[in-house]
């Protein structure tokens, strides 16, 4: 991806929305994202399935647009692969009104919720074997605010655009950091409210 790809993002429409939820859709596309550009067979072999179901699951997400097939790369019949955007979202207005778009938005965000824990889980039981700079570098944090929906809507868009700054001014030194946050308000034990 050149850089500007690398930036680029997109709000999900209803038919990428339920395409993407999907175990080996979204693992596809979270890996491409990651990883960079490969091949359905590298694809395949670090996902633990076949070529076959690799393929076609890419095929699926090309056709909304969200993974593209890289021009000249490969020989023969080898397709290279690579994610289209750099990030998408959605917001909860953008599927309220249809069943089955809250469902898969729905789906979508417990996915990206659990690979969120086994990623961190892996990091706390892996961080000593580190060096000492990026143990002391990394965090994990939670704060507890009285914040109405305007200003937690503030805070999350200030903390996009911390991120965003960061991505337009990353050399490509260092390794691959992870950054997660969540802002949402606490439900008591009865409920919303």
């Amino acid at each position: 991806m050149t850089s500007q790809e690398r930036r680029s993002a997109i709000r999900l429409d209803s038919r990428q929305l339920r395409v993407l939820a999907h175990p080996l859709r979204s693992r596809l596309l979270t890996a491409l994202r990651l990883d960079g550009p490969a091949t359905a067979t590298r694809l395949a072999a670090a996902m633990g399935t076949n070529t076959g179901a690799t393929s076609y699951h890419l095929r699926q997400l090309a056709a909304v647009g969200l993974v593209v097939e890289e021009a000249g790369q490969g020989h023969g019949r080898e397709r290279w692969w690579r994610a289209a955007h750099h990030e998408h979202g959605w917001r909860s207005r953008d599927v309220v009104d249809d069943p089955d778009d809250r469902a898969a938005a729905m789906w979508l965000s417990e996915h990206q919720v659990r690979l969120f824990a086994e990623l961190l889980a892996s990091w706390v039981r892996d961080h000593y074997s580190h060096p000492p700079d990026w143990r002391d570098a990394a965090e994990v944090s939670d704060f507890g605010l009285r914040l109405p929906p305007d200003r937690l809507r503030a805070l999350n868009d200030e903390l996009h655009a911390v991120v965003d700054r960061y991505q337009r001014e990353a050399t490509g030194d260092g390794d691959q950091v992870l950054v997660f946050f969540a802002g949402f308000p606490r439900l008591a034990p009865d409920g919303p409210g």
